[in-house]
């Protein structure tokens, strides 16, 4: 994260439902920088879906699943550096 300018915003993308890779890595990196911030990764997706409503959102993350999405089971965090 020092390469992100502050404001910027990192997409942390994993094709994988485990926590060990997705929630427990996000959970990692905000306990170690207080400079950093999650953003709702599940309003964003549903800004740009065509349904408007993916309900792929939890808590500040979103996780895609095959038999919901049609996708594999993709993780999205948005992580901001604090302006």
């Amino acid at each position: 994260m020092d390469a992100v300018k502050a404001g910027g915003v990192v997409a942390y993308v994993t094709c994988s439902p485990h926590p060990a890779e997705t929630t427990a890595v996000v959970s990692d990196v905000l306990r170690l920088r207080n400079d950093l911030e999650l953003l709702d990764a599940g309003a964003a997706l549903d800004a740009v879906s065509l349904t408007g409503n993916l309900g792929a959102g939890h808590e500040s993350t979103a996780q895609l699943w095959p038999h919901l999405h049609a996708t594999d089971a993709m993780f999205l965090a948005l992580i901001r550096r604090k302006p």
